[in-house]
C-alpha cells in the first residue's frame, strides 16, 4: 500500500509540475538560428510569467501559434504593449531606436520593410532569429499574451550547447 501511495504523490507532484512550471520543448525548424538550432531541447519555465511577472523585450519565448493554437513556436519578444515596431531594409526599430540585435548574423538578416506598427494591449511582437527563415509576427501578426507559454530558462541538448537564458 505504501508504494501506491508513493506512485499516486509522485503523479500528483509531476502533474503540478508541468502543468504549473517546467516544461521539456524540442526546437523543430531553422527560425531560431543561431541561438538555437533546430531539434536543440530546452527547458520553458511556465511559472515565471503566471506569477513573477511578463515577457521583457529580449526573452525567447515559448508561444501558441495564434493560427493553430494547437501548435507551439519558439520566438525572440521584439516588442511589447504600447511600443512601436517598424523594420526598414531588414533593420528592426522599437519606439524610433534601432535594436540591437548582434544575435542575428549578417546573412541571417532579411531585408524587408513593414510599418510601422503599434503593439496592441496584452500583445507581443515576436521574431526568430533567422529573419531569412522565419514565420513570425512579421506574416502572422501580434501574439496575445495569453498565449505565451513560458520563458525559454535552458538549453539541455546537445550537452556540449547547454546554455541558460
Amino acid at each position: 500500500m505504501a508504494w501506491i501511495k508513493t506512485f499516486a504523490s509522485a503523479a500528483v507532484y509531476a502533474t503540478l509540475i508541468v502543468t504549473f512550471g517546467f516544461q521539456v520543448a524540442r526546437v523543430e525548424g531553422r527560425s531560431m538560428e543561431p541561438t538555437l538550432e533546430n531539434q536543440d531541447r530546452l527547458i520553458v519555465n511556465k511559472a515565471l510569467y503566471k506569477f513573477f511577472g511578463r515577457p521583457e523585450p529580449g526573452d525567447i519565448v515559448m508561444l501558441s501559434y495564434p493560427l493553430d493554437p494547437d501548435k507551439s513556436f519558439v520566438k525572440r519578444v521584439i516588442a511589447q504593449a504600447g511600443d512601436e515596431v517598424r523594420i526598414e531594409q531588414g533593420n528592426v526599430y522599437v519606439n524610433d531606436v534601432l535594436l540591437p540585435d548582434e544575435y542575428v548574423p549578417p546573412r541571417f538578416r532579411s531585408h524587408e520593410n513593414l510599418g510601422p506598427e503599434r503593439v496592441r494591449d496584452a500583445h507581443y511582437f515576436v521574431m526568430g532569429d533567422h529573419r531569412n527563415s522565419s514565420s513570425d509576427s512579421r506574416h502572422w501578426g501580434q501574439v496575445p499574451e495569453k498565449y505565451v507559454i513560458g520563458k525559454v530558462q535552458l538549453r539541455w541538448w546537445p550537452p556540449n550547447n547547454a546554455t541558460i537564458f
